[in-house]
């Protein structure tokens, strides 16, 4: 179906088990979504198979987040059901119900974001499970769609805040904070399964707890507050790497650089700073106090030389000036973020921002984004280009055809960031840390040697 299908070597399929295909699209939390969901499946005894052909039913978890990932879902919505024909929808996309019955009126059944009950029912109700299911069927640390060696840990749903260029609280509602004692068994279970990266995602990571008031519970008799920091300085304690996601730049977070430099967690932060005009992060409805950021970026630095701080910016929106856009520009210079993501400002269905004055034309969105990037791009270059010479712990992602070794360091996130490229490392170990002294640095990129 894609590369997001779960089963990489699948088994003849039995001629009495159901079986079920698998379409995930969408971010990190769509993915853990997936994961959930078969899991369940495997629980109770249900087969997923990676052909249209071979599946009873297919679930396609969707993205509805901007535009272009509404096309993409609308898409492999359309490719199942011509495949196979009997789909069930779930996911960001699914929250608009209406949207997408109006497209395939077809379909089983359309559920929201993190419906497991929801899509199990549905299957219950086209495809019914099993007799007598083994629970062993699913391993302790659930299905993955991640490689073995890493893994998403979701500590909450949804977002208390109400940025006017985002929908995901009308998809996927506030703030519902996971127990702390099941979040760390979870981590628990996956190290367990041989996880050596743990990375810690949500809506807004920095809430995690407001809305149960921070609450007490256990892990292995131990009490724990369900508070970041709490959170963070408990897997700290699995000895793996534990890296933080979408981290909203609350006081708290400073708590959390002490535990980055003792070696308890990842030096690297995923903040999505968005903008540093002030008027324009009021529009958007962030916290717009840009020189107090690039304060505490320097008291980062200090705290914890060895941090990388990851942002993600959007250029072209509703009203934003040239002016404005120069600002930006300064900021990135003078904040000197190690790795940083831009996107240009498009529309969303339902969000306040499309009804703001002033809209930017594609064109200049489209000048300003390169300049954007151009401007990065040095800035990263010059960054990595002071890492060459320097020893560092790496973990292995792949070993290409050519004998090359793909792995990733404490600076780069799966899929988001560079790479270091390890040559002539086919004798090192996918899933496996290695030690390696760095050659040659590009754009994004760094070159090794095995130590």
């Amino acid at each position: 179906m894609n590369s997001t299908t779960p089963e990489h070597h699948p088994q003849a399929r039995s001629s009495f088990t159901p079986a079920v295909g698998f379409v995930s699209l969408g971010c990190p939390k769509a993915l853990v979504d997936s994961e959930r969901i078969l899991t369940q499946l495997r629980a109770e005894g249900y087969q997923v198979v990676p052909t249209y052909q071979d599946a009873d039913l297919v679930i396609v978890n969707t993205c509805g987040f901007i535009d272009s990932a509404v096309e993409e879902s609308l898409d492999a919505i359309g490719e199942a059901l011509d495949e196979n024909g009997q789909v069930i929808v779930t996911g960001c996309l699914g929250a608009r119900a209406e949207q997408v019955r109006e497209h395939y009126p077809d379909l089983l059944a359309v559920t929201g974001p993190h419906a497991l009950e929801d899509v199990m029912r549905a299957v219950h109700r086209h495809l019914p499970k099993p007799h007598d299911p083994y629970v062993d069927l699913a391993p302790p640390q659930g299905v993955k769609l991640t490689p073995r060696h890493y893994a998403y840990l979701k500590i909450s749903e949804g977002c208390n805040h109400r940025c006017t260029f985002c929908i995901i609280p009308s998809m996927r509602g506030d703030l519902v904070s996971r127990p702390i004692g099941e979040v760390m068994q979870e981590a628990e279970n996956l190290v367990n399964a041989g996880v050596k990266e743990l990375l810690v995602i949500s809506q807004d990571t920095s809430a995690y707890g407001v809305d149960i008031k921070y609450r007490t519970g256990f892990w292995n008799g131990r009490p724990l507050k369900s508070q970041l920091t709490a959170l963070a300085g408990a897997l700290g304690e699995l000895g793996v790497w534990v890296r933080l996601h979408y981290v909203y730049p609350y006081p708290n977070v400073d708590d959390l650089i002490p535990l980055m430099a003792e070696g308890k967690l990842l030096p690297y932060l995923d903040i999505p700073l968005q903008h540093a005009s002030p008027r324009i992060l009021k529009a958007m409805r962030r916290p717009a106090n840009t020189e107090n950021t690039l304060a505490r970026l320097r008291r980062w630095r200090e705290i914890c030389p060895d941090i990388t701080v990851r942002s993600t910016f959007i250029v072209g929106f509703p009203g934003e000036t040239e002016e404005e856009f120069q600002q930006l520009l300064e900021f990135l210079e003078e904040a000197e973020l190690d790795r940083v993501g831009c996107f240009m400002y498009s529309p969303v269905a339902g969000a306040t921002a499309n009804a703001l004055a002033d809209p930017v034309p594609e064109p200049v969105k489209e000048e300003r984004y390169q300049r954007f990037m151009e401007c990065q791009a040095e800035i990263s270059m010059d960054k990595l280009a002071g890492k060459v010479g320097q020893s560092m712990t790496v973990l292995v992602d792949a070993i290409t055809a050519s004998g090359d070794a793909v792995a990733r360091s404490a600076a780069d996130a799966p899929e988001i960031d560079g790479t270091v490229i390890i040559e002539n490392g086919a004798d090192l170990t996918v899933g496996e840390f290695a030690e390696v002294r760095i050659t040659a640095a590009g754009e994004h990129d760094l070159w090794g040697e095995t130590c």
